[in-house]
């Protein structure tokens, strides 16, 4: 059985089937936003989806090993305490937003386009209370390729 999240959700054969859990995982986040935020977030996301078909997709993957390293801590911590659900465990840790957030934080820096950055800074004051709300889903999609 696979100790690490590198091993559970980067092992070429699971990968293909990884990213589009969780492209599947954010267009369910996206579709249950509500209220202002949520409607500004859902036009958002509809309109990068139709302007580059693909996009989300390529975007997971391109940002997976990243994540998977910045969880893998808190993957550890979960392996070591004995849990046996890391969907319920995930959204107790206080710096999982952060680690995940730190990682698209890195990226828009270092992008060179400048409306990326405009998006990025405009989304990102609500991200980590978006994150935190994807937690126990994304710990349910974790815990489904640990099995």
């Amino acid at each position: 059985m696979a100790d690490t999240l590198k091993e559970i959700l980067l092992d070429s054969s699971r990968r293909p089937n990884v990213v589009t859990d969780l492209q599947n995982l954010i267009d369910e986040e996206v579709a249950n936003k509500g209220g202002l935020s949520g409607t500004a977030i859902k036009t958002g996301y509809a309109a990068v989806k139709k302007m580059k078909p693909g996009i989300i997709g390529a975007a997971v993957d391109s940002l997976l090993d990243e994540f998977v390293a910045a969880l893998e801590p808190i993957y550890a911590d979960f392996k070591a305490s004995g849990a046996s659900d890391f969907g319920s465990y995930l959204p107790t840790r206080s710096d999982a937003a952060d680690a995940l957030l730190s990682v698209t934080d890195a990226r828009a820096e270092k992008s060179s386009r400048e409306s990326i950055k405009k998006v990025y800074n405009k989304l990102r004051p609500k991200g980590k209370e978006n994150v935190e709300e994807a937690l126990p889903r994304l710990g349910k999609l974790i815990d489904k390729y640990a099995a």
